[in-house]
């Protein structure tokens, strides 16, 4: 069998972590990077006589994703406990939601590259969304051949988030992650470092032949942490189930790790279902109730929604939907567009600088447009100075490479400095021109003789006499006018 004659189903587990201050069910503090155990509560660890508070904050967290992806709040869920052992979960078990998620449904509409240079639709079903607390984190360096336990992660809120097995590729897998990592920030629940392990997924894979109905045994890739690694993992995982099925090999449920350095997964354990954890509701947590006028409260609190802004953005600005989905692909985008926007009025333009020369710096300087050298009103003043025909297209870069090096921090006094206004006084173009016309006899003929190549050899003179300062529409009217009499 070929590659193509088989089918990837995929679904993503992620693990959302909430930005509250403190943990889900004591008054520690949640911020990164202090010193190993001096933010382990007695409560995270479960001391005898300790009880768990539920922080509202998470709660409300929850409430907030929900609504977002068009999910069923649950008016009543149950925390349970997840019995297993890790050195690093020091209760010996996990409080963490079972049968009753505080989150049912709900979905994301997403756009994949089809790797054409478009897009196409795609949404991902959303199975469940519930609250837990984090474990605490094992070191291995430093540590001589022993293992060291850092506890100031246990009982940091996660939220964590499950999809259906509705990926097909590991591009529609990395493009729904990208998306959930976009609207968990967007509604301001998790800050989404990824590095520091707020954003961490997940990824259930199998394969089955095509057309087959019934899903092949999956492999859990855990705790990816890196979209590039996320896409690498399933890639590789994929390739590795098909050949172990064409070679005659089952393929056995299991955890598996991806190894960057290699590129590959390799077996942590064999999968556990439910009933190996043992889980049963915690005796020492009520029901989370959530009652009607609570969620509505929150949904009033709501930004508008990457989907509704995007509409929006072709309703009101006439911006194309590829255009304005890039636009709303994170909240800070989406504040740069607009401000640039009110800046200059021109959306489409901004839209194209921002999906173009902005992208691209960023992309190569692994930047934020949040802290983009060229501020929205700077590129704003620049795309006015292209409307009105105070320089061209190509000038207009030169100023922006000029803004963003840091070289300066105005647009008209970059335009003066470098000598970039375009010509605009038609007396001395038709001058220029005239000369142009006389030097290059040989490319009037041809053009008059029907070889439009030659018109642009013209053009191409004409802005060289002009030291590129021309408006090169103007300079193509009156070429025009001047050939065809």
């Amino acid at each position: 069998m070929s590659r193509t004659d088989w089918e990837v189903v995929i679904g993503l587990e992620v693990h959302t972590q909430l930005n509250t201050q403190s943990k889900i069910f004591s008054g520690a503090s949640i911020a990164f990077g202090a010193e190993p155990n001096v933010q382990a509560c007695a409560v995270d660890i479960a001391l005898p006589g300790v009880l768990p508070v539920l922080n509202k904050g998470a709660v409300e967290r929850a409430i907030r994703f929900g609504l977002a992806v068009g999910a069923t709040i649950a008016p009543k869920s149950i925390f349970a406990r997840k019995n297993y052992f890790y050195p690093d979960l020091p209760k010996g078990y996990q409080i963490s939601q079972f049968e009753l998620p505080v989150v049912v449904g709900g979905h994301i509409d997403l756009l994949v590259p089809d790797g054409k240079g478009g897009a196409y639709e795609k949404r991902v079903n959303l199975t469940r969304a519930h609250l837990e607390e984090d474990a605490g984190k094992s070191l291995h360096e430093d540590f001589h051949g022993m293992t060291g336990i850092d506890l100031n992660r246990a009982g940091t809120p996660l939220l964590e988030i499950v999809s259906e097995p509705d990926m097909r590729s590991s591009a529609e897998a990395v493009a729904y992650a990208r998306a959930l990592h976009a609207l968990v920030r967007w509604i301001d629940i998790c800050d989404g470092n990824m590095q520091e392990g707020s954003f961490r997924c997940d990824a259930n894979v199998s394969v089955r032949p095509r057309g087959q109905a019934e899903f092949g045994t999956r492999r859990e890739i855990k705790n990816l942490n890196s979209f590039r690694f996320l896409q690498q993992a399933i890639d590789f995982e994929v390739n590795w189930q098909i050949d172990q099925i064409e070679d005659g090999f089952d393929i056995v449920q299991a955890t598996v790790l991806f190894d960057p350095d290699t590129g590959e997964t390799r077996m942590m354990r064999t999968k556990e279902d439910a009933h190996d954890y043992r889980y049963f509701p915690d005796p020492d947590l009520p029901p989370l109730v959530i009652a009607p006028e609570w969620v509505e409260r929150v949904r009033g609190e709501m930004p508008e929604l990457p989907a509704a802004l995007a509409e929006r953005l072709q309703a009101e600005h006439g911006l194309p939907a590829y255009d304005a989905a890039m636009m709303t692909a994170s909240r800070a985008t989406a504040d740069y567009f607009l401000a640039a926007v009110a800046a200059c009025g021109a959306p489409k333009p901004v839209a194209n600088w921002v999906m173009g020369e902005i992208s691209k710096r960023l992309n190569a300087d692994g930047g934020d447009i949040a802290d983009a050298p060229v501020g929205p009103a700077l590129l704003g003043a620049l795309i006015r100075r292209i409307q009105d025909g105070t320089i061209s297209n190509n000038a207009a870069r030169q100023v922006f490479e000029a803004l963003w090096s840091g070289e300066a921090t105005d647009v008209d006094a970059v335009i003066e400095a470098k000598g970039l206004k375009q010509m605009n006084d038609t007396g001395a173009l038709e001058a220029i021109l005239d000369e142009v016309l006389a030097a290059n006899a040989k490319s009037v003929e041809d053009y008059r003789a029907g070889k439009e190549k030659a018109f642009g050899a013209l053009v191409g003179q004409a802005m060289k006499a002009t030291k590129g300062k021309a408006n090169p529409a103007q300079v193509n009217e009156l070429l025009k006018k001047k050939l065809a009499g």
